[in-house]
């Protein structure tokens, strides 16, 4: 069996706040950067050898997510969480970004971040010369994320 590369562009983002039962977003984002995942590597040297060192696994570290995507008369959905974030500081969501196949149906990855939380919402710059489409961003931190296969 071949492995076929997933695509980039056929994804979908499914962010649910604590407590809620359907999704927060009604529409898709265009773009979605800064899913990672690091480990901080910590150095021993042993007196006497000087030819090597010792490598200990430390602590993971996890990126920010950026979300952006047009903005519309219907899309206030992450302004209100994020006014509601800054109001209670412990309000988490979990999100969900849908990795489908070239058919924009077949689901091919999953991968659940937990624990996120708002910390950027941006309007874009406005310029009355632009007939660019007006593009939201939002960030995210969170706190880990797993990686589940397709259903």
């Amino acid at each position: 069996m071949s492995a076929v590369p997933f695509t980039a562009f056929n994804f979908a983002v499914e962010i649910v706040p604590e407590g809620g039962s359907s999704p927060l977003v009604s529409a898709a984002f265009a773009e979605c950067d800064g899913l990672e995942m690091g480990m901080e590597v910590k150095t021993i040297r042993e007196g006497g050898n000087n030819d090597r060192q010792i490598r200990l696994a430390g602590p993971a570290t996890f990126g920010q997510l950026t979300l952006k995507r047009g903005m519309t008369e219907a899309s206030f959905e992450l302004w209100q969480w994020m006014s509601d974030s800054v109001a209670d500081p412990s309000l988490r969501a979990e999100a969900e970004l849908v990795l489908f196949a070239a058919d924009g149906n077949t689901e091919r990855a999953r991968v659940v971040l937990q624990r996120c939380l708002p910390v950027k919402l941006k309007v874009p710059a406005l310029h009355a010369k632009d007939g660019a489409v007006a593009v939201e961003e939002l960030q995210l931190a969170y706190e880990r994320f797993t990686v589940k296969r397709g259903r």
